[in-house]
């Protein structure tokens, strides 16, 4: 098994066993995936439900750890997602075990190069340093479910951090959903969860589809990353609202509605310049961070917005208005 390529099988769970009572209910829910240790996007995305009419719960859905490897902000990252739902993404397994043989545990595809599987296994094994001082939070993440399950409005929601296969699995990646083998596969996994929504995170790029399936029309939403860029100049993270009402903010960016439940991606517009401070601090230039991040999270990935909006998803209308004005400004 080469560390950070292959899925340890303890990753591995059926897609039926998400065909559960729900864990948890709510009126109005974020699925917060690949904070990554970013304090200034944690506090954005906290306004953002300050901003609703409603309460607001959150689920972290793994990765919340990964570029804070100094100890204050380790502890800060941890003891905040830890007053929440949470589920432990790879990095947080990782963290936990009493061995580094998995590396980061991502499960790489053959198309990541092994220098980045090298990088990110070096990131992990930095934070694992730091993560050793502090046994009890340690503890706390080895507890952490690798799913959950949620129940808005109605709308069954089965939260994964990888696919309905693996805590590391690719299969919502938007290169896995680009077929029709791809989109199968996701129906599959919705029916068999007895679900109408899936959430996910963990490939680092957002991509939002529906789908007709057995329990109806269904969607899936990877919202790539809560911490850092998600499209080509961009500098705000996304993360997924689910609610039994529309998203009234500016930051919703496409969505869809699902028996009468709104599900949208929204933009966290954290402050960029603290957060490179903090990650500059951590991850100066050369380091493997540095090497694999630094650029994306400067100028985010070659990735544009229309690749996340598949079939059945709408731009919002808040964002349909910003492009009107930014045109006739010009």
């Amino acid at each position: 098994m080469t560390p950070g390529r292959s899925c340890p099988l303890d990753y591995r769970y059926e897609p039926a066993s998400l065909n559960r009572p729900a864990d948890f209910s709510a009126d109005t829910l974020y699925v917060i995936g690949g904070l990554y240790g970013n304090h200034a996007a944690l506090r954005a995305i906290q306004a953002l439900a300050a901003e609703e009419s409603a309460p607001v719960t959150l689920v972290f859905n793994g990765d919340f750890n990964w570029f804070n490897c100094d100890e204050p902000g380790f502890t800060a990252i941890n003891e905040a997602v830890l007053a929440h739902h949470a589920l432990r993404g790879n990095v947080e397994t990782e963290l936990a075990n009493k061995d580094g043989t998995a590396g980061c545990g991502c499960g790489y595809p053959d198309n990541v190069s092994d220098e980045d599987v090298e990088r990110s296994n070096a990131i992990e094994a930095r934070l694992r340093e730091t993560a050793k001082a502090f046994p009890a939070l340690r503890v706390r993440l080895a507890a952490l479910p690798m799913t959950l399950t949620a129940d808005v409005g109605g709308l069954r929601v089965a939260i994964v951090h990888g696919d309905c296969e693996s805590l590391a699995g690719w299969s919502y990646d938007e290169s896995a959903l680009r077929d029709c083998e791809g989109i199968a596969r996701a129906a599959t996994h919705l029916e068999t969860a007895g679900a109408n929504l899936i959430a996910s995170s963990h490939t680092c790029l957002p991509v939002a589809l529906t789908l007709k399936t057995a329990n109806g029309l269904s969607a899936l939403f990877n919202n790539g990353a809560a911490g850092m860029p998600n499209f080509a100049g961009t500098g705000f993270g996304v993360i997924t609202r689910i609610s039994i009402r529309p998203a009234a903010t500016l930051s919703a960016l496409y969505g869809t509605v699902i028996n009468k439940i709104h599900v949208d991606a929204l933009a966290v517009h954290y402050d960029q310049a603290a957060w490179q401070h903090d990650f500059a601090a951590n991850w100066p230039e050369g380091s493997p961070a540095e090497i694999s991040y630094g650029r994306r999270i400067a100028n985010g990935p070659r990735y544009g917005l229309n690749r996340a909006m598949g079939p059945g998803i709408h731009i919002s209308h808040s964002l349909l208005q910003q492009v009107s004005a930014a045109r006739r400004s010009l």
